[in-house]
């Protein structure tokens, strides 16, 4: 598939004009092989209604139940310190979970969190995927509310969409500064997963700075991604991960799947940076595009190109923006690239994860393959913008 590294798909390549991340009207994963070969299930899903008894289905016979409401308590005196965390907890929950709302598209459903007053709502760009209509649940119930899309930036995975709702039903979150984030700080995971509205759970954050490539057709790379250990199901994409103060720090967008079991791995899961999330948000409610991602670009359009054994070679230039790195560096379409900064670049989603690693102005090596010979040039990086 061609995409071009400025963020849009190449005219007529597979897969243009279908949600890049492919929950189409039913909840099963999809896989996307991650920058260190992790296997990733975007979070989006069409909301579920389920049927049955509660309960385990066991009925409890009548001496087990007897002997039950014999027994004497046994109940453990809550500590201070855990009535604490418990307050805390219920205090994030009734302060965060009004900020975030169920997205519906006639390609799935999703989650979305309250930017602003004026009705703006940042989601991720999978779940808006390329629908025109949205339909937009809030936390206070009541009727849906239409849509429209006012931005997409795909390299990042977000997208802001704007309702117009009556005053005061809208209930803007708090974004903290995702850079202060620590390993081992407490958040909270809240969304719709699996169609279940307003569902909350809990973890940690494990991991922070992690470069994760969604892969499969998608062009984003998660940059200084915050990996956690709170549950993450499909539905939850787009939703908030919130500190205990209160605050989104990161917008969940994927979780990592066992490939032995081929389900979700558990207590593994990827938010988008909320420093990256309001920089970008801003941009888009502002003009509708994205003129500074601090993201790094060669201002091509690519493809992987295969040897002749059929496995990946190398990543063929299709298209060369006028003025752009590649452009100024003498790259011409035709040519291969084999390495970038020192780094192979046998297929397109290496390519990506090695410009997701660098800043725009780095100087940084080439290796091209042009007409069977092999040459090395120095490429000033631009800006990804949208």
């Amino acid at each position: 598939m061609g995409i071009d590294l400025n963020g849009s798909h190449v005219p007529g390549s597979k897969g243009s004009g279908q949600s890049a991340h492919g929950w189409h009207r039913r909840p099963v994963a999809v896989r996307r092989l991650g920058a260190a070969g992790i296997t990733l299930v975007v979070l989006s899903a069409v909301a579920c209604t389920s049927t049955g008894g509660s309960g385990s289905g066991a009925p409890a016979s009548p001496s087990s139940t007897a002997a039950s409401a014999a027994a004497p308590s046994s109940a453990v005196p809550t500590s201070g310190v855990a009535s604490s965390l418990e307050q805390q907890y219920e205090q994030v929950v009734s302060r965060v979970l009004p900020s975030v709302v169920q997205i519906s598209t006639s390609q799935g459903s999703g989650s979305g969190v309250v930017y602003d007053a004026k009705g703006d709502i940042v989601t991720n760009a999978h779940v808006v995927g390329t629908a025109t209509t949205l339909q937009v649940g809030l936390a206070s119930g009541g009727k849906t509310l239409a849509a429209t899309v006012t931005g997409v930036f795909a390299p990042d995975d977000l997208a802001v969409i704007r309702v117009q709702a009556r005053a005061g039903s809208l209930h803007p979150a708090s974004f903290g500064r995702s850079a202060a984030v620590r390993v081992g700080e407490i958040v909270l995971a809240m969304g719709n997963p699996l169609g279940l509205t307003g569902t909350v759970t809990d973890g940690i954050v494990s991991a922070t700075g992690r470069t994760v490539a969604e892969g499969q057709g998608s062009s984003a790379v998660l940059i200084s991604a915050i990996q956690t250990s709170a549950a993450i199901n499909p539905g939850n994409s787009g939703g908030a991960l919130v500190n205990l103060a209160g605050q989104v720090i990161g917008i969940p967008t994927l979780a990592a799947a066992d490939p032995q079991i081929g389900g979700a791995a558990a207590g593994i899961g990827f938010a988008i940076p909320s420093d990256t999330v309001t920089s970008i948000a801003a941009q888009l409610i502002a003009t509708g595009k994205v003129g500074n991602s601090g993201r790094a670009s060669l201002g091509i359009a690519a493809q992987t190109v295969a040897d002749a054994s059929g496995q990946p070679a190398g990543v063929g230039v299709v298209a060369v923006t006028p003025g752009g790195a590649a452009a100024r560096a003498g790259i011409t379409a035709g040519d291969v690239i084999t390495a970038l900064a020192g780094q192979a670049t046998a297929s397109l989603a290496a390519l990506q994860s090695v410009l997701a690693a660098r800043k725009p102005g780095d100087r940084v090596q080439a290796r091209l393959s042009r007409d069977g010979t092999t040459s090395t040039v120095t490429v000033t990086l631009g800006s990804l913008t949208s």
